[in-house]
């Protein structure tokens, strides 16, 4: 009876950690990542478009993106979205490709990359907490209204548990790994 409660919260967390993941993800580290560049969305004939949809973003070397875009008319907008994005980088193009080389990060910058990673990674921790204890009310309503045993409340809980801190302790693995390569130099 308590099953759907708890399949519900998991669903919840493990998409909270999903979205800490992908936000991680667009986090610069230092390294050449095309992921870095899925936020930006470049004005193309009147409707904003994703980069990643106008060509193909690859990462030839460590610390260089080159995007070669499908419609080489595009390149002066595409470079004018980057130099407008909060990345820092500017695009040089060569009328066919452009390229973005990714600077290597100060000791300062390393710090405050590393404070992002652990503000999100806390308030993804956050949230799951607030599942489990909406999960927590309705398993106890459950009781109340006397669909469920008290021995099925008490395993419900544990159960719900259990799961939050997995789920806990994933979204920590993910943040220990970003900050690992955040301070790599």
């Amino acid at each position: 009876m308590y099953r759907p409660v708890i399949a519900a919260a998991k669903e919840k967390m493990i998409k909270t950690k999903e979205f800490y993941q992908k936000d991680m993800l667009s986090l610069r580290a230092g390294r050449a990542n095309p992921q870095i560049l899925d936020r930006i969305t470049v004005d193309y004939y009147g409707t904003p478009t994703p980069l990643k949809q106008m060509g193909n973003i690859n990462s030839p070397e460590p610390r260089l993106l080159t995007i070669a875009l499908w419609d080489p008319k595009a390149i002066p907008l595409v470079e004018k979205a980057i130099q407008k994005s909060d990345l820092g980088m500017n695009p040089s193009n060569d009328g066919k490709l452009i390229r973005l080389v990714v600077p290597e990060l100060n000791a300062e910058r390393r710090k405050e990359l590393t404070k992002v990673v652990r503000k999100g990674a806390e308030e993804a921790k956050v949230a799951m907490r607030n599942t489990r204890r909406d999960a927590m009310e309705q398993i106890k309503k459950l009781k109340k209204d006397s669909q469920i045993t008290e021995d099925d409340q008490r395993k419900a809980e544990d159960e719900l548990q259990k799961l939050t801190d997995a789920q806990i302790k994933e979204v920590d693995k993910i943040a220990a790994d970003k900050e690992k390569e955040i301070m790599e130099v």
